[in-house]
């Protein structure tokens, strides 16, 4: 799941305009004191969604009257919440700021831009945050207390958290529960606490805050003719939850949270639901929340979007990875690498995010080396030569990208913090992710970590999660026996909710038995890895040991041929069952079979889903059984849905929904996100 979320993404720079002014007849930038003709021109275009009419009205107050802070803000306010564009806007807002340098209310009352002075300094707060300036967010803060005499306070919680200084924010945040009555600010106070309180370990005193954050909010809520609470705070109760281990009530929160359309808040619950079907192995379910996410997405307003891009980038490809689809993960990663974010409003950093993508990025490439490999299996050797330099490509690729994200977990705390399940307050890897560090970061050296993040009561809740560590590490080192017992005891107490990494240790376990000869117990793990989490044989590069049962035909005997030249498989009498069927004149089928003869997976000659990897133009010469191997291939260690290239394109931002706005569509959307 992404990490701790900002309760004031959406309110800052309007929540601020509580100071007495003389009433106007309408409202414009959330102020009623507002009466230039040009900016109520503005207001009312954005009021009635013509974005480009009210950029253009904006360029021309510019172009007309350059040395107003008017013209100035309306033009940086619309690039700011209309087109999500921050350097742009902070350049303008930084012009409305030398046009209006105040240092006291008299003079911002002398000089008439008392109102675009006031904007001013609360939208250049909230972009610093944005953008990681945090100690700037704080002088603007400061600057509207100190000349409007304004009780900023509940607003300096999130900058410092971001800063890690959690005791000042724990201060100010106390001094807000202390002195004010009002529900929103109480509600910010109150999330401060929360993630405060997470940061210190206390997940119980955390869940406490966060629960009280929604109690004040349920005033709000119930005013704004909402049945349920604030997205953010539902969000973050859900975070806690994970870390406190407790699954359904994470589900819960994020059911509620799913519920209501919210495209002003930076946490898409459709984000964190996809996560957490996957790490169930909920497939099914994953797939629905994939859908529900682009339609959240299109319907959030583009500074959310600028600001979420890489959560959706991240948890896409994670599920493109598990579908088959190497290729578009690597891109999706790789997007994410390359677009700069605006991680204010969360707790996690723009490196963290950096390096979780290069961390997935380096999958993707591993991924794609292992299919492309299987492809070489099923021609002849000599036509191979193309196929195996894209190989070392994708492989050097891989190492490459695996060493940046190797670099950017260098930090030895942020490793140990790393380790602890479902680490508060981090970008948060998913723990049947998670171990891929290891290889990047060293067995040697994780080792050393995994103890110093045992003696800190990291596993304290469960230590199932430590010895799955252990496991993936004596694997990694090739001690087969240490590897057995800790296995096994991971297997014992670890939750069952955790199937995915269940599904690693178990493929782990099931390879160490099969090389201790118990090959009974071998096949049991082999086959409930590859139950949930097919992919899984893929990213550990591990062949799945088979017997070719069908009789001594030329067909099977070629079969044969590609199943021991294929990476994936192993033939061996103790393997799992693989048949040929062909009843009369139907295409012949492929299937691999279970000890108690239920379908692992089958596949019929020439049934090619629609928009699965193609077959390329020079193998349009491979015999039947060729063709049969490679669609096998891709059924076998897949999950097998058919995600269109539309989709997936759509999940890189050129989304064929967003079109449907036009087409009068919106309503539809929301209700396949939360129903009629």
């Amino acid at each position: 799941m992404p990490s701790f979320v900002s309760a004031q993404d959406s309110e800052q720079g309007q929540d601020l305009s509580n100071f007495p002014i003389r009433s106007a007849s309408r409202l414009c930038f959330g102020m009623t004191d507002i009466t230039e003709p040009q900016a109520l021109a503005v207001c009312d275009a954005l009021a009635l969604d013509q974005n480009v009419r009210a950029r253009e009205l904006a360029q021309q107050w510019v172009a007309e009257a350059p040395d107003s802070p008017g013209a100035q803000y309306a033009l940086a306010e619309v690039l700011f919440r209309v087109e999500g564009n921050l350097p742009r806007a902070l350049y303008h807002l930084n012009i409305a700021e030398s046009l209006t340098n105040y240092t006291s209310l008299g003079r911002a009352l002398e000089s008439g831009n008392l109102v675009w002075h006031y904007l001013t300094l609360s939208q250049l707060s909230y972009a610093h945050q944005l953008i990681g300036n945090q100690e700037e967010s704080l002088v603007y803060l400061d600057k509207i207390s100190q000349i409007y005499g304004q009780d900023t306070e509940s607003f300096r919680g999130w900058p410092l958290i971001k800063m890690k200084r959690y005791d000042e924010a724990r201060e100010s945040a106390e001094k807000v529960l202390s002195t004010s009555n009002s529900p929103g600010e109480r509600s910010r106070a109150w999330n401060t606490l929360c993630a405060v309180e997470l940061a210190d370990l206390r997940p119980n005193e955390s869940l406490a805050a966060c629960q009280n954050a929604m109690n004040e909010d349920t005033g709000i809520a119930a005013a704004q003719g909402f049945e349920d609470l604030d997205t953010v705070h539902l969000l973050n109760s859900a975070e806690v939850s994970l870390n406190l281990l407790q699954f359904a009530e994470a589900e819960d929160f994020l059911d509620r949270a799913s519920r209501r359309m919210d495209p002003d808040s930076v946490g898409n619950p459709w984000v964190y639901k996809l996560y957490l079907y996957m790490n169930q192995s909920r497939f099914d379910e994953a797939r629905q929340a994939l859908d529900r996410m682009l339609v959240w997405r299109e319907n959030q307003t583009p500074l959310v979007g600028v600001m979420n891009r890489a959560d959706h980038f991240m948890v896409s490809a994670a599920f493109l990875l598990l579908s088959g689809y190497a290729d578009d993960a690597a891109r999706l990663t790789q997007a994410a690498l390359n677009q700069p974010d605006r991680t204010g409003s969360y707790t996690a950093d723009e490196a963290q995010k950096d390096s979780y993508s290069a961390l997935v990025n380096s999958m993707a490439h591993q991924m794609r080396y292992q299919q492309i490999r299987e492809r070489m299996a099923t021609r002849p050797w000599f036509s191979n030569a193309r196929l195996w330099i894209e190989a070392q490509a994708a492989r050097f690729q891989a190492w490459r990208t695996g060493r940046l994200a190797a670099s950017l977990f260098a930090d030895e705390q942020t490793l140990v913090s790393r380790l602890r399940p479902y680490a508060p307050l981090d970008v948060h890897i998913p723990e049947w992710m998670e171990h891929e560090l290891i290889d990047l970061i060293g067995a040697g050296v994780m080792a050393e970590l995994l103890d110093a993040a045992a003696a800190e009561g990291a596993f304290t809740l469960n230590e199932g999660y430590y010895f799955a560590y252990q496991s993936e590490i004596h694997a990694r080192q090739g001690r087969r026996q240490s590897l057995l017992t800790s296995a096994e005891q991971a297997l014992r107490l670890l939750p069952g909710q955790e199937v995915m990494l269940r599904a690693r240790v178990s493929a782990r376990l099931a390879n160490a038995l099969w090389r201790d000869d118990r090959h009974e117990e071998a096949i049991g793990h082999f086959t409930y890895a590859l139950r949930h989490d097919p992919s899984l044989f893929r990213r550990l590069d591990i062949a799945l040991p088979v017997t070719l049962t069908t009789g001594n035909t030329p067909f099977s005997s070629d079969l044969s041929d590609y199943l021991q030249r294929s990476p994936r498989f192993m033939l061996h009498n103790q393997g799992l069952a693989v048949s040929i069927q062909q009843d009369g004149d139907a295409e012949p089928t492929l299937c691999l079979r279970d000890r108690q003869g239920d379908s692992l997976s089958c596949v019929q000659a020439g049934d090619w889903p629609e928009d699965r990897p193609a077959l390329q133009e020079d193998d349009e010469e491979l015999d039947e059984i060729a063709v049969l191997m490679r669609q096998f291939q891709h059924q076998t260690f897949a999950l097998g849905y058919n995600i269109s290239r539309s989709q997936r394109l759509a999940l890189l931002g050129t989304s064929v929904i967003i079109s449907s706005r036009d087409n009068s569509n919106l309503q539809q959307q929301r209700e396949a996100v939360l129903g009629p």
